[in-house]
């Protein structure tokens, strides 16, 4: 029952679960109760998400921008909820996404590592 690591708004893969969004906003024209129908997300996990001044780092200094992510990561809240997601990874079919084309260049990779370095079964 791994983590799958998806883009957000991509069709539903079978057995993947419930849809964890950690993006920072909601996708934009898109109505809250639409989200889990239109493959956005089940729940929105904004914890997860790399801080606003992170995103815009991100496109300049992509090594930079990973180094942030995991340092605000590191917080307790992120790190507890980091824990919790691993846990459940033993137990539990879902998935985590964001919107980003490239997953590459998008903090799902680096949440990918965390992940991992928590414990957690990853597809």
């Amino acid at each position: 029952m791994p983590i799958r690591i998806i883009r957000l708004g991509s069709p539903r893969a079978a057995r993947e679960g419930l849809r964890l969004g950690t993006v920072r906003r909601p996708p934009r024209g898109v109505r809250k109760d639409d989200c889990a129908r239109l493959n956005y997300y089940d729940l929105w996990l904004p914890d997860l998400a790399p801080s606003a001044r992170l995103v815009a780092q991100a496109q300049k200094n992509w090594e930079g921008f990973a180094k942030a992510y995991r340092r605000e990561m590191k917080a307790p809240a992120a790190d507890r909820l980091l824990g919790l997601l691993a846990a459940m990874s033993q137990h539990q079919d879902f998935s985590v996404g964001c919107y980003c084309e490239d997953e590459a260049r998008c903090h799902r990779s680096v949440l990918r590592e965390l992940l991992s370095e928590h414990g957690a079964r990853l597809a």
